[in-house]
């Protein structure tokens, strides 16, 4: 049985948190400024994940190189719904696309590439449904970093702590740090264009 795909965030009436890992020569300066400033590329793709786990799979607990810091990246719901409106999936899924050649069309010209990979457990093991990661491509990251954001958070401490719990044994103690992430709701045609599966 295929994994169900969801989106699941930490979200308000307002706003969601994505999450992203960078060296700090870029995390400090956004922190301070509350948005995205120089040496943050304006013309590189970024990818933006609202599943923390998924992160935490991907940059190693903030062990890899240029993925030292953490940040919760709080952005008004509005342009979240945006980026989605704007996605296309980066593999030619028959349900979506005629064929080939319209799916290579669509994603040559996306302003976001939207991708579907296995969510991730605490451990990093592979759970029955898939998380999205959504790339902003050069069209719509200066808007990204301008004007998006509501807020960025440092979760750097917080994820120390948090590998620091699991690597002594005290999973439960690291469970209780993660953030509150649910079912985040989508329309039909948006859930149909992006394989989101529906209740």
């Amino acid at each position: 049985m295929a994994a169900r795909r969801e989106i699941r965030a930490d979200y308000d009436r307002d706003t969601i948190v994505v999450y992203q890992a960078y060296p700090a020569a870029i995390a400090e300066p956004a922190i301070a400024a509350q948005r995205f400033v120089a040496p943050f590329s304006l013309t590189r793709m970024t990818w933006i994940k609202p599943s923390f786990c998924w992160l935490m799979h991907r940059s190693n607990w903030g062990q890899k190189a240029g993925q030292e810091r953490t940040l919760g990246v709080r952005i008004y719901r509005a342009a979240w719904e945006r980026a989605l409106a704007l996605g296309v999936l980066t593999s030619p899924e028959p349900a979506v696309f005629r064929d080939a050649d319209e799916w290579d069309r669509q994603f040559r010209d996306a302003a976001v590439h939207v991708q579907w990979d296995p969510e991730r457990d605490l451990r990093g093991a592979s759970l029955n449904h898939d998380s999205i990661q959504v790339g902003l491509g050069r069209t719509v990251i200066a808007e990204f970093a301008a004007t998006w954001i509501a807020s960025i958070e440092d979760l750097t401490p917080r994820v120390a702590k948090m590998r620091e719990q699991l690597r002594s044994g005290h999973a439960d103690q690291a469970r209780r740090l993660l953030p509150r992430e649910r079912v985040y709701p989508v329309a039909p045609e948006l859930a149909r264009r992006l394989m989101i599966d529906r209740a």
